[in-house]
């Protein structure tokens, strides 16, 4: 018997290949003016009783899976001691589970004290997926993601300090070619006072759903980056980093229009050359049609 998800699911790329249980349903936040993932759905949480029979499920057909993800939007709303019992549950009935993951918002992330996310990373949630998108308190303004560049900071050490790693996001092109400069070097900032361990670039792709929401909550006419705009984004943000520690840097994510991959600081130089080819047209860009969330 396998599980049937509450459609639709999203989950990061990385964990394509690992258990996915849906925790709770939609986003709590869910005002992010360029996402669409969970416009569809309001925000939920799944009765324990429900959570545990689709672990049951899961464990019967695939029991030595070893990574979960808890799905929706942000699992980590979940008062502690919910999140807790589904931990305990998911370790009773998957012996071999080495590492539980979900998304977090910076909400969330403060809402929970530092001894109640050690106590979470003692039952195995080890990884948590952060949306950053941008380190300037302008554009984060103007896309609604309901932080500042301080806050973030604030709860990436805190994450850190608990024993969590954090795989973060920065979206490429989100201050559109007015604010580029604005965008990037606000993210600079950030990413050299606050750890993360893994670090991600996507490239802006704005839902017909969610563009004229974007377009009124920017507060001023948004013009889209092209390809070559974004590329010299990605070279200033890469030169620009000197994160306080070593980051694994990715930037295959299906929406870019040129795949990166190394860690910084070591491989900043590779990149730059990588990118400065690309620029040049010495490196084809991915084609439009194969780009998509």
């Amino acid at each position: 018997m396998s599980l049937h998800y509450h459609m639709p699911l999203f989950r990061p790329p990385s964990e394509g290949d690992n258990l996915i249980i849906q925790a709770t349903l939609g986003c709590s936040f869910n005002q992010c003016s360029f996402c669409a993932m969970y416009r569809s759905k309001q925000y939920v949480e799944r009765p324990l009783d429900k959570v545990f029979a689709d672990i049951r499920t899961a464990a019967a057909d695939w029991p030595d899976a070893q990574r979960v993800f808890l799905a929706d939007g942000d699992a980590l709303a979940l008062p502690t001691e919910h999140l807790l019992a589904i931990l305990r549950e998911l370790a009773t009935a998957l012996p071999r589970l080495t590492r539980v993951s979900c998304y977090a918002t910076p909400g969330n992330l403060a809402r929970k004290s530092s001894a109640e996310l050690a106590q979470l990373r003692e039952h195995r949630l080890n990884l948590l997926y952060f949306g950053i998108e941008s380190g300037s308190d302008l554009i984060l303004k103007k896309i609604t993601k309901g932080a500042t560049q301080q806050r973030i900071a604030e709860v990436l050490h805190k994450a850190k300090d608990s024993g969590m790693k954090v795989s973060a996001t920065v979206i490429l092109g989100l201050g559109g070619t007015q604010h580029s400069d604005a965008h990037i070097d606000g993210t600079i900032e950030l990413l050299n006072r606050a750890p993360v361990t893994y670090l991600s670039t996507l490239q802006l792709y704005l839902d017909d759903s969610v563009e004229e929401e974007f377009q009124r909550k920017f507060g001023e006419p948004f013009h889209m980056p092209d390809d070559l705009a974004i590329l010299q984004e990605q070279e200033r943000l890469i030169s620009g980093l000197n994160p306080p520690q070593p980051v694994i840097f990715r930037s295959n994510h299906a929406s870019n229009a040129l795949a990166l991959a190394g860690n910084l600081p070591r491989d900043k130089d590779k990149l730059l050359q990588q990118l400065h080819e690309a620029m040049a047209g010495h490196r084809p860009l991915r084609p439009l049609f194969m780009r998509g969330l």
